[in-house]
């Protein structure tokens, strides 16, 4: 029987605990994680349409997203309301997405989502159900529930909202098979950061309870960029990056200030690395509101941001 050296003993014994053998091979039953865009990223990377907001048609919206070499597209329910409204099929509409070779990793949004009180928690029903049939019919494997509209952080029921949030997940999952998920933006006093967002998740008590960070949100929002590090990755249904200039002040900034992945002062390759250890393996969603970009051709604003996304995990080395 072959001896080791101990440099051989404690190289051979890290390559195991990764999941490999001394030969290099994948262990039995270890998974082996698929990359995209050619490798270059651990995730697949979707467009959130409201990057090219001026485009008129959702069908033109997503053959920019395809033809842009993007993995998934992340349409606004407000979108699909109007394409069904003027006669559209969303079945069929999600059979063109495949088509193209697209994932629907997400649909923006299930707007007032958790009310503060039974009655108006029963007024939103039908919203919600007509929302989460949509996302449905696409395909959607989410749907961002948003906790508007802004209310009194004082006078709103954490644990109101996560009992809802209990409720709201079973509606999604057993009638519909779409997964809502919990966000935070800037603007909503009660649900503004990461740590109410994950309170209300937690206390739901819930398998498939997730949370939807972004970047803008977590920075302008007053998070800061070290809470992710105590969460698990699949409690993170998808994630949402963009990045700001460094004037105005993070006080003032607003959705219109986004920018670029990697033109701006977030520290997104820490960020990135973060969201890769703690074994995160959904999408990463581009979304910006940025007026200067509408002016511009939404195709070719549609490849830039996937070029800066993609070259900014690829600085991070994940």
């Amino acid at each position: 029987m072959k001896s080791f050296t101990r440099k051989e003993f404690i190289i051979g014994s890290s390559t195991l605990a990764a999941g490999f053998s001394l030969t290099g091979k994948p262990e039995p039953g270890k998974q082996e994680f698929k990359r995209y865009q050619n490798g270059r990223s651990p995730w697949p990377i979707s467009l959130d349409t409201a990057t090219i907001r001026p485009v008129e048609t959702l069908k033109e919206k997503i053959k920019i997203t395809a033809e842009a070499g993007y993995d998934g597209i992340e349409p606004w329910e407000g979108e699909l309301n109007e394409y069904e409204q003027n006669g559209g099929d969303l079945k069929e509409l999600g059979r063109r997405i495949k088509d193209h070779g697209l994932d629907v990793p997400n649909v923006v949004a299930l707007w007032n989502s958790i009310p503060p009180n039974e009655e108006e928690w029963n007024e939103v029903q039908q919203d919600h159900r007509r929302r989460l049939r949509q996302a449905s019919e696409i395909g959607s494997k989410y749907i961002q529930a948003v906790l508007t509209p802004a209310r009194d952080w004082q006078e709103y029921n954490l644990y109101w909202a996560a009992e809802r949030f209990h409720d709201l997940l079973e509606m999604g999952i057993n009638d519909y098979n779409v997964i809502p998920a919990l966000n935070f933006l800037q603007f909503l006093p009660h649900n503004q950061r990461i740590g109410q967002a994950s309170a209300i998740a937690l206390n739901a008590d819930h398998p498939k309870a997730k949370i939807i960070p972004d970047t803008f949100h977590l920075y302008a929002g007053g998070s800061g960029w070290n809470g992710m590090k105590h969460l698990q990755g699949n409690f993170i249904a998808n994630f949402q990056i963009n990045d700001v200039p460094d004037d105005p002040p993070r006080d003032e900034l607003e959705d219109e200030h986004r920018i670029y992945p990697g033109d701006g002062i977030f520290p997104l390759a820490d960020i990135l690395q973060d969201l890769k250890r703690i074994g995160f393996k959904d999408s990463v969603s581009l979304q910006l509101f940025n007026p200067n970009y509408w002016e511009q051709d939404m195709l070719e604003v549609a490849r830039t941001g996937l070029e800066k996304t993609v070259e900014v995990i690829v600085k991070a080395g994940v």
